[in-house]
């Protein structure tokens, strides 16, 4: 027996390894199988209690019990889930170590600035040297192949313009701070090192992704911005959101450019254990055309709705916690938009294994045709009595050097 849970012990933990060098696919239903083994091992490394310090939450007992994460800084690039998974950020680049919080110059960016890491050709994962507030004069237009790291200090973006991920791909953005973000341009902005031009005026979003693909959003606190915390539009896919803590604001996320923008019909989006806090009114998502797949969410605060949605989207509810607001005006937790229900009724729209709280209620629709939820399924769903602990920590962390996270 003793050398029974000896086995077990070691292979309790090799398994995140293991797991989290999966090899890739876009097979949706492959997709959901290899992610549920993720949390399935995650929470039996929990309930085991040798040496662990697994949550259960499969992205963060990817990386979290290693006390030499900040030597292994890249290791994150390989424990995304969802349907942004594959994205890469600056895996295999360069270090770039952010030294200068000040100066920010949109047309000729210095070095050792956000804005000059952010623009470069190359793979770079960019950090911090120290804790920092970054208020930008203009948006901060990414490149591909970028990992915005904030682990190991206190960065904010904030005050100013915040950042634009537009027709880039492979990007990661972790451990910031994003708020109090304003609308930019009229003005020119660089986007690489050959090219900079002009930019009309933007949205004030936190993270607005428009026509980017293999974008990962995880372990941000999001709140106050002009426009949108996360919007993601004009044809952005395979999108992660994840492990955030997002709190006053209005429209919190939007995901598809309009109903008249088909292109964005095959759009997928995966929005997984956040939090999503005081002082939040509406949007957490509204979605458009695509598959979004909405999943072991704590929804502690809304005051219209926390789920909508236009222009017959699939929408796939599993584990989420709905505590509804006392109003008793406001407890539905679905909004179908912009259409009647002759129209609506027919959109795909289910709840499975939710827990709803305080009256809180969920109004599905469609047929509940398979193709169109396999198209909308990129994890296994926990049950929802666990969503507390799968969110404990959403929002940027802080995580000490030389200790585990």
């Amino acid at each position: 027996m003793t050398s029974f849970l000896i086995a077990l012990l070691i292979l309790s933990l090799f398994v995140p390894m293991i797991l989290c060098s999966s090899a890739l696919t876009g097979d949706p239903e492959i997709v959901v199988q290899e992610v549920n083994r993720k949390i399935n091992a995650s929470l039996a490394r929990r309930n085991l209690g040798y040496l662990s310090c697994g949550s259960g939450n499969p992205i963060d007992d990817c990386w979290r019990c290693d006390p030499n994460w900040e030597q292994n800084r890249q290791r994150l690039a390989d424990c995304a889930i969802g349907f942004g998974r594959n994205a890469l950020g600056g895996k295999n680049g360069k270090i770039y170590v952010v030294t200068d919080s000040n100066g920010d110059d949109p047309v000729n960016p210095k070095p050792g600035t956000l804005r000059y890491g952010v623009i470069q050709d190359e793979p770079l994962w960019i950090i911090f040297q120290r804790d920092m507030v970054i208020t930008l004069k203009e948006e901060l237009i990414m490149n591909s192949f970028k990992t915005i790291d904030g682990r190991g200090a206190n960065v904010h973006i904030a005050g100013g313009p915040c950042i634009t991920v537009q027709f880039v791909t492979n990007i990661i953005i972790h451990g910031i701070n994003i708020h109090d973000c304003k609308q930019g341009g009229n003005a020119m902005v660089r986007d690489s090192p050959r090219h900079y031009g002009w930019r009309t005026i933007s949205d004030g979003d936190g993270v607005s992704i428009f026509g980017g693909s293999h974008v990962w959003v995880d372990h941000c606190t999001l709140s106050n911005c002009n426009d949108g915390l996360i919007d993601a539009i004009y044809g952005s896919n395979y999108i992660t959101i994840s492990n955030n803590y997002m709190s006053h604001h209005d429209k919190v996320m939007l995901l598809g450019h309009s109903d008249a923008f088909v292109q964005d019909k095959n759009m997928q989006v995966t929005v997984a254990f956040n939090h999503f806090g005081e002082g939040l009114v509406q949007r957490m998502p509204r979605c458009r055309h695509g598959y979004f797949h909405v999943v072991n969410n704590d929804y502690t605060h809304w005051e219209m709705y926390a789920i909508g949605g236009s222009a017959n989207p699939t929408i796939n509810s599993q584990g989420n916690r709905f505590l509804a607001p006392d109003n008793r005006f406001s407890k539905e937790v679905t909004k179908h938009e912009d259409a009647p229900e002759s129209e609506w009724k027919s959109w795909n729209w289910r709840s499975e294994g939710d827990l709803m709280l305080n009256g809180a209620y969920f109004t599905p629709s469609g047929t509940g045709a398979t193709a169109s939820y396999a198209k909308a399924s990129s994890l296994g769903a926990r049950p929802s009595t666990v969503v507390g602990l799968l969110t404990a920590n959403a929002g940027a962390l802080s995580c000490k050097k030389g200790s585990r996270c």
